[in-house]
């Protein structure tokens, strides 16, 4: 688990993105949640996001 974890961290952080309310930025951050399962935290915007809220991200 742990393994994905920082497979995923290593893939989004650094990208651009598009929420699905409409904020944009780049990803800081990743943290795992036992709720929601993986959450992102976008420069310039406090909180953090489940990764299924994820609209567009940079290729």
């Amino acid at each position: 688990m742990l393994r994905e974890f920082h497979a995923a961290e290593e893939e989004l952080v650094g990208r651009a993105v598009v929420m699905s309310d409409g904020k944009a930025g780049m990803i800081d951050g990743v943290d795992l949640d036992n709720v929601h399962g993986l959450r992102v935290s976008i420069c310039g915007h406090h909180g953090q996001w489940p990764v299924s809220t994820i609209k567009y991200i940079q290729s």
